[in-house]
This record gives C-alpha cells, sequence and structure tokens, in this order.
C-alpha cells in the first residue's frame, strides 16, 4: 500500500514537526494556499497534501 497524499492536521504536524496551531495558522492566513496545500473535506474537517508541502518547503531560496 503506498503513503497517502492527503492527511489530517495531526498527522502532519507529527510529519513535519510543526505544531498542529502552526499548520492551522497557515491554512488561516494563506501561507499555504487551498486546494494545492490544503483542502477542506465534505465533512469540514482540513486535510493537508504532504507531497506538496514538500515542494513548499525546497522552493524557499
Amino acid at each position: 500500500m503506498s503513503a497517502p497524499r492527503w492527511v489530517l492536521i495531526p498527522k502532519a504536524a507529527e510529519l513535519f514537526g510543526y505544531s498542529r496551531t502552526a499548520i492551522e495558522h497557515k491554512v488561516k492566513n494563506g501561507t499555504w494556499p487551498q486546494d494545492r496545500i490544503w483542502r477542506k473535506a465534505r465533512d469540514g474537517r482540513i486535510f493537508i497534501n504532504i507531497e506538496e508541502v514538500d515542494r513548499w518547503v525546497e522552493s524557499a531560496p
């Protein structure tokens, strides 16, 4: 089984070392763009695209 591309905030926090609050802040203030790095599911929960977070990190100067 392959690794999931979309994970919930607690799992993203575990994978990347950010606190849940830090991730929520990046989502709310637009640091991470909606529909590319994060997406709200039908049940209202926020999912994080781990592949796109990797690209975001690698794009830093």
